[in-house]
């Protein structure tokens, strides 16, 4: 190649260069959005995100009623209605909707938990849930059922709770009928039946079926009762206990029997009062044959022979 050619060359590459960067320039970060200060290269990107900030979700799932800013993620969504779970973990079987929740589920697995809270210690495998968590130390709670008052950190929980006014229980246990508001309570109340008690109390040797459970008995040794009733003050070693109780003064979440108007504190009093309404005997010992009307009746009289 000539000098000549050289130049000429090196004139284009030049021109070239300079016709490239107003296309860069064009790439760069140059919408901003007034709320919440994300940046974006497209002005069509930021008017799909402000959509957030407005509130307006004017595409809904027919479904579920459940309602979007875009018509992308509804169409996401609605694959949850499907049924179809075509990515399933290898350790434990479980299938999943969508392969960015296939990997999410498999942190559990690996142990591993990076993002733990300043506050407390806790740790979490993933940002977001420290994020959820972290509003609880907040003391922030924005969500207030409108029926009964109580508050929560989060709209989840709000939602989740409202349930119980509801009175719909649409999962029920195969082996005692007991129902449920969520498929969750279901699956930790059917370790129950399933016999296995992994946690055991060092003090007493009493095994539980879940760790929340052991953690609450332990306080009953410490014979520490550090929450009390405002209305009469009784003391309680247990929140939850406590919480139960005070439904007497208040009269919110009070289960009546219909039979006999009976009050209850919680629904699985209800449920086992229930059973002395009916005359049917359908729990039968395996080992006498003798019957019961109701399950807890079996498994009291099962420890006769237990101790035998």
């Amino acid at each position: 190649m000539s000098s000549t050619q050289k130049d000429q060359h090196g004139a284009r590459s030049q021109r070239f260069q300079e016709a490239d960067k107003p296309h860069r320039r064009k790439r760069e970060k140059t919408y901003s959005c007034d709320e919440c200060g994300k940046d974006f290269t497209l002005a069509q990107s930021l008017k799909r995100h402000q959509l957030i900030h407005s509130g307006v979700k004017p595409y809904s799932c027919n479904e579920c009623g459940k309602g979007f800013t875009r018509t992308g993620s509804l169409k996401t969504h609605q694959l949850i209605h499907s049924g179809v779970k075509p990515y399933s973990c290898d350790e434990c079987g479980k299938g999943f909707t969508w392969t960015g929740s296939l990997k999410t589920h498999q942190l559990i697995h690996s142990g591993v938990k990076p993002y733990s809270c300043e506050l407390c210690g806790k740790s979490f495998t993933q940002a977001e849930n420290l994020k959820t968590h972290q509003l609880i130390h907040s003391g922030v709670k924005p969500y207030s059922c409108e029926l009964c008052g109580k508050s929560f950190t989060q709209a989840g929980s709000l939602k989740a709770h409202q349930l119980i006014h509801s009175g719909v229980k649409p999962y029920s246990c195969d082996l005692c009928g007991k129902s449920f508001n969520r498929a969750g309570n279901l699956k930790t109340h059917q370790l129950i039946h399933s016999g296995v008690k992994p946690y055991s109390c060092e003090l007493c040797g009493k095994a539980f079926a879940l760790n929340g459970d052991l953690q609450r008995h332990l306080v009953t040794h410490s014979g520490i009762k550090a929450y009390s009733c405002d209305f009469c003050g009784k003391s309680f070693s247990n929140k939850h206990y406590r919480n139960i109780h005070l439904r007497f003064h208040t009269g919110n979440d009070v289960y009546c029997c219909d039979q006999c108007g009976k009050l209850f504190a919680t629904d699985g009093q209800l449920q086992q009062h229930m059973f002395s309404h009916t005359e049917e005997r359908s729990y039968k010992c395996d080992l006498c044959e003798k019957t019961f009307k109701a399950p807890h009746h079996l498994k009291r009289h099962q420890q006769i022979h237990t101790r035998k």
